[in-house]
């Protein structure tokens, strides 16, 4: 039962004159209640901006305000400041009627009972130190699941007003796993807990905390809070928003959380990561925070503009994300209301100036796919991947002269040997197709292919040689047999070979160049020894092909070796189709010979090399240094030998990331007039790195040999006593789970913040947090823990006139998802879920259009098998042209800092649960699923599905009104496709269970798009 509580127990505060709420108690509390109104309505003109201030008075320093009798304590009807507000002339009113922002009577009233008790100023609250408050006592003990609820139901008490009901198990299952890893929990796992949360709640909720907060997904969840703060995107930003390589901090990030990396080394690593002694590479990858910035691209622009743009970013950043300050209000002036003057903005900037990075230039670092994920590899196998790379350096390093000894050899070949190589036909020993098709050897030892499967795959094995053998050529042969003549199997004769593979002894033959006669464009003969199933060669034929190309006519393909075949042992050829249906080779021969042959790039090659290099043009330069990385065996083999050594620790082939790197001469720093670069202040001289004097100071550096730098800010940031970071931080994670902070105002804990509703347990988790040793999981599970946390979400109409915006917390908050876990929430309920974690962005299906009017048209080619399927942290985000399923349901885009997402309601939110591509998509799974997992087709089953449904999408089964409604649903759809089965074909499951026609299941897409579409599926209750 709810019910407002006696009047005897309550409590009167002696802080406030006026409760949020209305109750009169005894004194006025400057900080709550007296500087918002001064800072909303005074301090534009006379606020800390001492050099803008209107006739000199300055509101936010009481000696300023009672010198000039604005204020005279203890006597509000002779200050000017309550005469003014109170004023009916609109030339003497304060603030001025074009401000449109009146003082209320409220404010009014407040104002002079502050005065007459004495005007008492303070400082501001949230530059106070964090003093950890003892917990109140309440009355109602045995409701207290922790120290949290002690402060909760200590001011519910003094307001009268009971804590709601807890809610019941399966909604706290699914609020749970939508808060600590943003995916719907499996119907199963739900009722196990809701099995131990009968027997004993409390060991439930804290073993099911436990095992969700030890998921690797929780990182994810976690992961994307703090990604957005770090504005993190797969690209560059402006106009031509060029594609970056981020993504190897973004599984730092994920690590960093899942492992519970204290929040103080958490900070330090990602704002100095590479200032730390001897950093490892995952401290230079944690960098990449900073190095999220935009990237302009354009032609023409000033990469000194830019480069102070990225950096006013890192500290506008920096500020908003750590001291929840708008430091970005005093670039140009004075902040007009914190206490921060512009010299001290620049003097942060001064931190963040010393950067290496000047736009698209910058520090950059090797990363592997998974190497952020390594925990304690093989030491033996890290040996081995450390020689490997050092062997590929060296390589690199003598690139050129081993260039030149290649040259030499060429022209000494060419007056040795003269040009060309003699062939020999050789009739292969066996053969056969994988798929079946017929292979026949022909008298001049080429083989005829008849029709097998669709993408053949043929094995051939070459005798053993005489001689060592230099080069293999594939002939393509046409023949009367064949369609068109052929000499492929498609209707027209033509061809598409993906891959090509020779082994000798099992082990594979490393080709060092493969070139054709004739390709169409797009499809060359080099192709077939990229190791890709999606690209090939394929010939012209028939009609309006290629001037001066004989069509169905005999063509070819060479493959020299870069070693030498050893003679004496059989060589295996593998000829793969792997990418279009029936276009397997119709008819082919082989070819070998024991010298190289001069292809038409080799002839240029000789003609090249045969100038004197002082002749030699740009272009000639590039090209044979083309040539040679092609001929460089040594090089090739030596990144081969990488590639073993990282895939046998799970690792995947190196990439470049960015990461923050200072000059080694600093940049001088000035402040810059009105916020523009090209006015340095060199009358306030140069600037040393430092913080706002509001704040505690800085320790000294060491013997004072060198200036601050990053490192020095980092742990600044989170040393224990400072008064910001730890406030900031838990009151963001309070948000995540109540809808609102502590502090509802979390991106600005300056004068124009939110007062906290309850100041006490703010500082009590800032104080919990650093004494835990800045443990997040720690944090997340107090949270999880607390009866507060656990309170039903209903609304109670009672509250409605007291605490409409639950403020005081009497019960849970009811959230929609962010966007990302729209996705995630369809995904898991569908069964279609790829749990990988890290890695590359991936594509899944998107609208057409989406870059019809970005400069830079992304080539979006929508991803087939797992990647199709991951989570929306994962999906390439494009700052001109975001994906759109993201952005209809509010994602940022990332262009700044990202503290708080917003929530929109709007049609065409639910347009797209419907109809968008990848959810309709993701409808069929679960419809699938629902065939699949529940047998049977009667209508017994048919319920039995709906409520498989219920439990998957909801956590919970459905009323018999509900159960009713989406059966008789589910029959009408049925009926509906039975009378259109192209349409029944189309929404049907791509993947059908056993004897269900298309109709059937085709409903059961539709109740799946029905259950997926409603306000329940996307919020948290």
């Amino acid at each position: 039962m709810y019910r407002i509580l006696p009047i005897a127990i309550l409590i009167v505060s002696e802080l406030a004159v006026v409760t949020a709420f209305g109750e009169e108690v005894l004194r006025v509390d400057f900080n709550r209640d007296i500087r918002p109104i001064l800072s909303d309505k005074c301090f534009q003109c006379h606020g800390p901006d001492e050099e803008n201030l209107k006739a000199g008075l300055q509101l936010s320093v009481r000696e300023s305000a009672v010198e000039a009798g604005a204020i005279r304590p203890g006597d509000a009807a002779s200050s000017e400041l309550l005469s003014r507000v109170l004023s009916d002339d609109p030339e003497e009113v304060m603030p001025p009627p074009k401000i449109k922002k009146p003082v209320s009577e409220k404010e009014a009233k407040l104002l002079r009972q502050w005065i007459e008790g004495g005007a008492e100023y303070k400082g501001h609250w949230a530059f106070q130190p964090v003093v950890k408050p003892s917990t109140p006592t309440v009355t109602r003990d045995a409701l207290i699941k922790n120290d949290i609820d002690r402060f909760i139901l200590s001011r519910l008490e003094e307001e009268g007003i009971e804590i709601s009901d807890e809610a019941d198990p399966r909604t706290l299952a699914r609020r749970l796993s939508l808060d600590l890893v943003g995916l719907l929990p499996a119907p199963e796992r739900v009722q196990d807990f809701v099995s131990q949360f009968e027997r004993d709640p409390d060991s439930a909720v804290e073993q099911f905390a436990d095992e969700l907060l030890d998921s690797p997904h929780y990182g994810e969840r976690w992961g994307r809070h703090w990604l957005d703060q770090a504005r993190y995107a797969d690209s560059n930003g402006y106009t031509i928003d060029g594609e970056r390589v981020m993504w190897p901090y973004r599984d730092w990030v994920i690590k960093a959380i899942n492992e519970d990396m204290p929040f103080d080394q958490f900070t330090i690593e990602q704002i100095a990561g590479d200032l730390l002694p001897d950093p490892e590479k995952a401290q230079l990858v944690a960098t990449g925070f900073h190095r999220n910035t935009l990237i302009n691209q354009e032609g023409g622009t000033d990469d000194e503009q830019f480069r102070n743009e990225e950096v006013v970013d890192r500290v506008n950043t920096t500020g908003a994300v750590w001291l929840g300050l708008t430091l970005g209000c005093a670039q140009c002036h004075t902040h007009k209301f914190d206490p921060i003057t512009q010299k001290e903005y620049f003097e942060l900037f001064a931190f963040f100036n010393q950067g290496k990075d000047v736009n698209n230039t910058g520090a950059t670092i090797e990363v592997s796919e998974g190497e952020m994920f390594l925990s304690e590899p093989d030491p033996d196998k890290m040996t081995a991947l450390e020689n490997a790379k050092k062997e590929v350096a060296r390589l690199e390093s003598s690139k050129t002269k081993r260039q030149l000894a290649w040259e030499k050899s060429l022209i000494d070949s060419s007056r040795e040997n003269g040009p060309g190589a003699e062939w020999e036909r050789i009739a292969p020993e066996r053969f056969y197709a994988e798929g079946g098709a017929p292979l026949a050897l022909l008298n001049d030892s080429s083989i005829l292919a008849g029709k097998g499967a669709p993408k053949e795959t043929y094995r051939i094995t070459l005798p053993a040689f005489t001689e060592s053998v230099a080069a293999i050529r594939l002939r393509l042969i046409p023949h009367a047999s064949l369609p068109s003549n052929g000499p492929g199997l498609a209707s027209n004769g033509n061809i598409v070979l993906n891959r090509i593979e020779f082994f000798q002894s099992g082990e594979p033959l490393l080709v060092a160049s493969a070139e054709h006669d004739h390709a169409q464009p797009g499809f060359s003969g080099a192709f077939t020894i990229d190791g890709k199933a999606d690209t090939g060669w394929a010939i012209n034929v028939g009609k309006g092909s290629s001037p001066g190309v004989k069509m169905n006519s005999e063509h070819e393909v060479n493959y020299v070796f870069a070693r030498r075949i050893s003679p004496g042992k059989p060589v295996e050829v593998v000829l793969r189709h792997e990418q279009n249906s029936n276009y397997n080779i119709g008819r082919f021969a082989f070819d070998v010979s024991g010298s190289p042959p001069r292809s038409i790039v080799e002839e240029k090659v000789f003609e090249v090399v045969g100038q004197p290099a002082s002749k030699r043009t740009t272009e000639d330069r590039k090209f044979l240094s083309s040539e040679f990385a092609k001929k460089d065996v040594e090089l090739r083999e030596a990144k081969l030998g990488l590639k073993k050594s990282l895939r046998e620790l799970g690792l995947g082939e190196p990439v470049k990331t960015m990461v923050m790197e200072d000059l080694p001469e600093g940049r001088e720093t000035f402040v810059h007039l009105r916020g523009d670069f090209l006015q340095e202040d060199h009358e306030t001289g140069t600037l040393s790195p430092g913080v706002p004097a509001v704040l505690p100071s800085m320790r000294e550096v060491p013997g004072g040999k060198r200036q601050r730098d990053r490192l020095d800010l980092a742990r600044w940031l989170v040393r224990p006593d400072h008064p910001l970071t730890p406030r900031v931080t838990v009151n963001r994670v309070w948000m995540r789970y109540f809808g609102k902070g502590l502090v509802e105002t979390e991106n600005d804990f300056g004068t124009q913040g939110s007062f906290p509703t309850h100041p006490e347990l703010l500082d009590w988790l800032a104080s919990e947090f650093v004494e835990s040793g800045w443990s997040m999981k720690k944090l997340h599970k107090q949270i999880v823990t607390s009866a507060t946390y656990r309170q039903a979400s209903r609304n109670r109409s009672e509250l409605n006139g007291i605490d409409p915006l639950n403020h005081l917390l009497a019960r849970q908050s009811r959230i929609r998802v962010e966007a990302g876990i729209v996705r995630d929430a369809a995904l898991s309920a569908s069964g279609l879920f790829s749990p990988e974690i890290g890695g590359p962005g991936v594509m899944p299906p998107q609208p057409d259009g989406v870059y019809a009017f970005t400069q830079r048209k992304v080539r979006w080619v929508a991803a087939n098998g797992p990647d199709r399927f991951r989570r929306a942290m994962y999906i390439k985000f494009f700052r001109s042209a975001p994906y759109p399923l993201l952005t209809t349901f509010d994602s940022p885009d990332f262009q700044s800092v990202c503290t708080s997402r917003v929530r929109s309601n709007t049609p065409l939110q639910a347009l797209t649960l419907a109809n968008d591509e990848a959810m309709y998509e993701l409808a069929q799974g679960l419809g699938a699923r629902l065939m699949m997992e529940v047998k049977g087709k009667d209508s017994v089953s048919n319920r039995d599905r709906i409520r498989r449904g219920y439990e998957l999408c909801f956590s919970r089964t459905p009323t018999e009104t509900e159960l009713e409604a989406v059966a008789n649903f589910q029959e009408r759809q049925r009926e509906g496709f039975l009378g259109d089965s192209k349409s029944a074909e189309a929404v049907s499951p791509q993947v059908r269970p056993d004897g269900f026609d298309p109709a059937t299941a085709a409903s059961w897409t539709a109740v799946a798009r029905a259950l997926m579409n409603t306000d329940e599926f996307i919020t948290r209750e």
